[in-house]
């Protein structure tokens, strides 16, 4: 697989956080936290990844899947967390991996940190206590990197995931530009926007996918974006870069 530079990396900023990144193997997070965290990072990132490594080892079908699979009783939490998100939205686990590692290595860092974010290929774990601008990265249409969502702070943490048939390699059967979903949950909120980007292959789609958002329980909002067009429903607040 070619190295593809994170350019849309440069639209993560918080001036008043450290940033520091973690890369293990295929899995590249960036990570913001009111103080370096490099090391806790390192070991949760391996941590997660080795369970999620072992199960697909222990059974293959769950690396390949694009349907939900029921998974095994005494599977790891992280495990049961993307098989419990993908079959709410009828898409395979690993449709939430990025948000899943996003989630879990965040949570655990939570307990050493009052304010985090990571980022994991495009998906956002968040645990914030002030506004913050997330920048929209969507190929080549004409909001790409002009336009962001402005994120109040909240009590609790949540997640900002973000898929997309034109830009990655994320897998998709559709051709949206972007596709970002809020959620408490980063797996619900992976799952959901590799969902609904399946459905919006031209502009008309727009509305299809929308549609489908409001059938998903869990979302506080979407936003799509294809070419010139978007469309956007739920706690969405756009504002300049």
């Amino acid at each position: 697989m070619a190295y593809e530079e994170r350019t849309y990396r440069n639209l993560v900023k918080a001036n008043n956080l450290t940033k520091f990144e973690i890369v293990e193997k295929e899995t590249d997070l960036l990570i913001l936290a009111d103080k370096n965290l490099h090391d806790e990072a390192l070991a949760a990132t391996q941590k997660y990844r080795g369970e999620i490594e072992n199960y697909i080892a222990a059974d293959p079908h769950f690396a390949n899947t694009l349907s939900p699979l029921r998974v095994k009783y005494d599977a790891p939490p992280i495990i049961k967390a993307m098989a419990q998100a993908s079959r709410k939205v009828k898409v395979g686990p690993m449709a939430t991996v990025a948000g899943a590692m996003a989630e879990f290595v965040g949570k655990e860092l939570l307990a050493l940190a009052d304010e985090i974010i990571v980022e994991n290929g495009g998906d956002l774990f968040l645990k914030i206590n002030q506004t913050r601008k997330v920048g929209i990265y969507a190929g080549n249409s004409p909001f790409s990197q002009k336009i962001a969502l402005e994120i109040e702070a909240r009590d609790t943490p949540f997640s900002v995931c973000t898929s997309s048939g034109t830009v990655g390699h994320s897998f998709s059967f559709g051709k949206a530009d972007a596709v970002v979903v809020i959620a408490k949950s980063a797996c619900l909120a992976d799952a959901a926007a590799t969902a609904i980007g399946n459905e919006v292959k031209d502009i008309p789609d727009i509305d299809r996918g929308l549609k489908l958002a409001k059938k998903i329980n869990g979302l506080d909002g979407v936003l799509i974006i294809k070419d010139d067009q978007m469309g956007a429903l739920g706690r969405v607040k756009i504002v300049p870069v």
